[in-house]
């Protein structure tokens, strides 16, 4: 039931995300530029937890004290 849970804040949080990405892109009041440069920024970011994802995954392959306990 605790799954359930976090699956409907997730999947609630990620719907309300998108939805004021979009009404911001979209507002004819912001101006171009700004646009730009939060979209500029969104996408370094992403890119960023991209790389910083497939570094962790190569690293983990291999990892030579993963079976290692304290």
């Amino acid at each position: 039931m605790q799954k359930l849970a976090y699956a409907l804040i997730g999947i609630g949080a990620v719907v309300l995300a998108v939805w004021g990405i979009k009404e911001f892109f979209i507002d004819p009041e912001v101006d171009l530029l700004i646009r730009i440069a939060v979209g500029a920024v969104g996408l370094g970011l992403l890119v960023l937890l991209g790389v910083v994802l497939r570094d962790r995954l190569r690293s983990n392959k291999n990892d030579r004290f993963k079976g290692v306990d304290r």
